[in-house]
Order: C-alpha cells, then structure tokens, then sequence
C-alpha cells in the first residue's frame, strides 16, 4: 500500500471523535504483569460505544497512525489500515518491512480504558490492555 504525503495532518483539522489509545501488554506466560514497555499508540476515530468508526476512518485514514514500541526492538510507525474482509491490520510503511499486525475482532472491540484487545504478532496471540484514551 503506497500512501501519499501531500501535506501534513493537523489533530484540529480533524472530528472530535479521534482519540489517541495507548495499549500494554497484558499478562500472560513468562509475563505475569505484562509489560508497559511492549505497547502500541493508536491514533484513530472512536464512535460513541469507543468502537473504531469505519466511516470516519474511511474520510480521514492518512490519520489513522499506529506506533509500535517493544523493548530491545527499534520503534515502528504506520497507519491503521481496514481489510477487505471488515477486519483491522497495523501496517508499517514508514522505515521498516515488517508484516502487518492483525488486530483480532477490531470491528467488534471497544477501545476504553480496562479493556483487552488481541493483536496477532508474526503469527502469535498477544493481548494488550487499553491503558490510556486521551482526546487529540
């Protein structure tokens, strides 16, 4: 996917609905705490029950930004993108070749505070905790 970069996105150009999500490793094997250090940065439209809304993701995708931060592994940046089949993916265009990261049942998960959301990694099942949604 080949995205353009006329201009710079500005957050006050942007709806009020687009929220930044910080998501953290939840717990899991070797991980009993998870891990505040393994997180991803979601900038992206929330409709009113803190679902993505397609529509405005639709209107405004040069927005939809993802950061990618795991400790011992340099940052990853890239857009949300929206599947053919109604599923959500992270894709990484800027710097880097990594595969695209699958987000498990995106259209149906609520991004709020102490919610878990799956994100499928090179084939392996992590589930992160949405720890932060903040306005832009």
């Amino acid at each position: 996917m080949q995205i353009t970069h006329s201009r710079p996105v500005l957050n006050t150009s942007l709806p009020a609905q687009f929220r930044q999500v910080r998501m953290e490793l939840a717990r899991e094997s070797g991980r009993p705490e998870g891990d505040a250090g393994v997180a991803y940065v979601m900038i992206a439209p929330l409709d009113a029950d803190s679902r993505i809304d397609p529509e405005l993701w639709r209107q405004h995708r040069r927005a939809c930004r993802i950061a990618r931060f795991h400790r011992n592994s340099e940052d990853c940046l890239g857009h949300l993108v929206h599947l053919p089949a109604g599923g959500w993916a992270f894709h990484y265009d800027i710097g880097t070749d990594m595969p695209d990261e699958l987000g498990f049942q995106f259209a149906n998960e609520r991004f709020a505070v102490g919610d878990c959301v799956s994100v499928n990694e090179d084939g392996k099942m992590h589930t992160f905790r949405v720890a932060l949604v903040s306005r832009l």
